[in-house]
């Protein structure tokens, strides 16, 4: 049963660091419709370039404001440079667009740090915490811990600020209706840049707390490729559903690699969140949260 709590646990804070990663897609999506491809890039460009202002002398707490005004004005730059010439085109051109930004993020933050693989010290010791393993026997890991907590308080923050704020509110209003929304006075451009800005920040504390996991390096961009079926499953304009959909996803991933996983030669873990967001795309398209879209043909 002590197993049985820690392979959950290690579920539950490995979702939640999914719906960190996918919170960024669906702020973006919530006000303009657009997948933002390049989330994934904008993860691995924003870790690396904190790392590398370490590298170049600043400590810790001095790289950590440096980098996220940095990624603020990577929103802002993207959103003004790029998303709003676009706006009124179709989401087949806004989605090429993201995808062009990925390459353009990933041969930036290459350029300018170089490719090395990095590792990322937070302070925080990748070992089990000694009050749950003298006193229950669960192995915990302290880092494991630490990142969920900051994901789980990213991820009900946000929600919070954009469904009780007038920025909130007017998140909601652009996403049903651009039209609707400009015509009784709310700032549309302002509301883009403000969410740009905050998913570049959002993508920051991502590439922190799994770069501190498996390292900076390349493959932090393939991290969004988890947040696909986080998205499906929660529904692609909910923030609470971005928290259910990450917990269905790590605990269920978990769960079927140790208890599935050794009678079929193991592997599970990478490919199943893509089976459930098949069959929830087969049996409910718009996700547990998610608004069903009735168009007029």
């Amino acid at each position: 049963m002590n197993f049985f709590f820690e392979v959950l646990v290690g579920g539950l804070l490995s979702g939640l660091m999914y719906s960190l990663v996918a919170l960024g897609f669906v702020l973006i999506y919530k006000a303009s419709a657009v997948f933002n491809f390049a989330q994934g890039a904008m993860v691995f460009f924003a870790v690396l370039s904190f790392v590398g202002f370490m590298e170049l002398g600043l400590n810790f707490w001095l790289a950590l404001p440096v980098t996220i005004v940095l990624m603020i004005c990577v929103g802002i730059v993207t959103e003004r440079l790029v998303l709003r010439p676009l706006v009124g085109q179709s989401e087949d051109t806004l989605l090429m667009a993201t995808i062009g930004l990925a390459f353009v993020f990933e041969g930036v933050a290459q350029l300018a740090w170089g490719v090395n693989v990095r590792g990322l010290d937070l302070g925080i010791a990748d070992q089990p915490i000694d009050w749950l393993a003298n006193n229950a026997d669960i192995l915990v890991s302290q880092l494991d811990l630490a990142a969920g907590l900051v994901a789980g308080i990213m991820v009900i923050v946000l929600s919070l600020i954009f469904s009780k704020t007038k920025v909130g509110r007017g998140l909601r209003a652009v996403a049903d209706d651009n039209a609707a929304a400009l015509s009784i006075g709310i700032p549309l451009r302002q509301i883009l840049v403000v969410v740009w800005a905050t998913a570049g920040v959002v993508a920051l504390v991502a590439g922190m707390m799994w770069g501190a996991r498996s390292g900076v390096q390349f493959a932090l961009v393939g991290v969004a490729l988890k947040a696909m079926p986080v998205l499906i499953i929660g529904g692609f304009t909910s923030v609470p559903g971005v928290i259910v959909g990450g917990l269905i996803v790590g605990v269920a991933e978990k769960m079927a690699e140790v208890y599935v996983g050794p009678f079929v030669g193991g592997g599970i873990e990478g490919w199943l969140p893509y089976v459930l967001a098949v069959f929830f795309l087969l049996v409910r398209p718009e996700g547990l949260f998610g608004e069903k879209i009735i168009r007029r043909v």
